[in-house]
């Protein structure tokens, strides 16, 4: 008589995405809870993922070792430029996000996402909680391009879905292949002054540059209703000028009258599910912390060992929203652990640069062989 299959195999085989969704629509999760959701993940990745399979053996991980989510592996962020990080085969996946590059030739991270519902909810439950400050709608104007220009960048996604759930029906697009569209964007601006409804301008924070430089070549200002708040994301890599962040956030609250209060930053990547925020910039750095589906720890990034409470050390991010590629994954961003979340303190550079480089080496020499 044949053996009925072993309950961790039928747990593995199981479709994720029904829990998985449920998990995300929680108000709350406990630890264990969590814990439980990960380590069934990481069992599914250890069997269907060949690349992240080799490299947790290296480590001397395994789904019958591992008994908490801060031991699974943290794969680099460039070992998603390099590999095929996926589950399923690639074909079956609905969207694929791709990394901008910031040099020519650069090569591309791909993430894969089989099923967008994952994706869609972890961003709008998260955004509702974080930046809609108990408002069901708003008139929001965004300054990215749209998902027909750009279809495989996440934010682009994002910032749809920020216009398509939350955006009253005048909120529309300012950035289009000719660059930004200021005279209907001036227009917009002192129509919101005049009307006093809050509104909301969300993009990438160079765009924000471009329009604080535009606004003050045309002497103009504005004083946008209380309650108005602004979304930046993405800092100012590769683009053609970069501000200090103090100065960026007080000439922005300045040029468009919004508090830095409600200023909000989003720090997230192509590589994760799930977004962080913080609550304003008054104070710099801001505390980033992210929803119950998400955990973060810093790291020494050649060891992957946890660096004491209050030191400086490589994010890493375990998104239970990464269901198909690997759920926890090592940044190159320096931060420090504080109460509510962690500061994000820039790229790394020096030993840090050069300990994510020989993490990145490692991963990529044993996925490959």
């Amino acid at each position: 008589m044949a053996q009925p299959p072993h309950p961790l195999t039928q747990q593995i085989a199981a479709d994720p995405v029904p829990d998985l969704l449920g998990f995300i629509a929680r108000d709350e999760a406990s630890e264990a809870d969590f814990n439980a959701l990960a380590l069934r993940l990481f069992a599914r990745q250890f069997q269907y993922n060949l690349a992240f399979q080799k490299f947790c053996q290296l480590r001397g991980r395994t789904p019958r070792s591992v008994k908490s989510w801060r031991d699974i592996p943290a794969v680099p962020i460039n070992g998603f430029k390099d590999l095929t990080l996926s589950c399923v085969p690639t074909s079956d996946c609905e969207r694929v996000f791709q990394t901008s590059g910031t040099t020519r030739g650069d090569v591309k991270g791909r993430h894969w996402h089989p099923d967008l519902r994952v994706y869609d909810l972890s961003m709008t439950r998260n955004f509702r909680q974080r930046f809609m400050a108990g408002r069901a709608s708003m008139r929001m104007g965004i300054l990215f391009p749209d998902e027909q220009l750009m279809p495989n960048s996440s934010l682009a996604h994002y910032l749809a879905l920020a216009l398509q759930r939350f955006g009253t029906p005048d909120s529309r697009y300012f950035l289009d292949g000719t660059g930004l569209q200021l005279d209907a964007l001036c227009a917009m601006l002192a129509q919101g002054q005049q009307s006093g409804e809050p509104m909301a301008l969300l993009g990438a924070s160079y765009s924000f540059v471009h329009l604080m430089d535009a606004l003050q070549a045309r002497g103009l200002r504005f004083a946008l209703p209380r309650g108005s708040r602004l979304l930046d994301t993405g800092g100012f890599k590769g683009q053609s000028r970069e501000m200090d962040m103090e100065e960026f956030y007080a000439t922005l609250s300045t040029a468009l009258g919004v508090p830095r209060s409600a200023c909000i930053n989003m720090y997230g990547m192509t590589e994760l599910s799930t977004q962080f925020y913080d609550d304003g910039n008054p104070v710099l750095p801001a505390v980033k912390s992210g929803p119950h589906w998400i955990r973060s720890r810093v790291l020494e990034p050649i060891t992957g060992q946890e660096v004491p409470a209050g030191e400086r050390g490589i994010l890493a991010h375990t998104d239970l929203g990464n269901y198909n590629s690997v759920t926890t994954i090592l940044t190159e961003d320096v931060g420090v652990e504080v109460e509510g979340g962690f500061l994000l303190l820039g790229r790394a550079q020096g030993a840090q640069a050069k300990g994510c480089s020989l993490a990145v080496d490692e991963f990529l020499k044993v996925a490959r062989a």
